[in-house]
């Protein structure tokens, strides 16, 4: 499937297992990321996520926000947004 560049993670925070991303393209819940770097390859769907800690549906290019994470993520690494053909 095709995919396109959203953003790029800023932070991870270990204990909630959340990651924080600068947007550079909109997403909303439902989109399913594909989040890749040097030791990174996680692909899920956004359940929820959040800007300056209140609950949003999408997110606009510009603007940082954090969404749980199954697995752990690191500054630097790139996400995608999964498209469908």
């Amino acid at each position: 499937m095709p995919e396109e560049h959203v953003g790029t993670i800023t932070h991870y925070f270990a204990k909630p297992e959340v990651g924080v991303v600068k947007l550079t393209a909109d997403i909303k819940v439902g989109d399913v990321l594909h989040i890749r770097g040097h030791t990174t390859d996680v692909e899920q769907e956004i359940a929820s996520m959040e800007v300056d800690h209140a609950a949003v549906e999408t997110a606009a290019a510009g603007t940082e926000v954090a969404f749980k994470v199954k697995e752990r993520v690191r500054k630097g690494d790139d996400v995608y947004k999964v498209t469908p053909d």
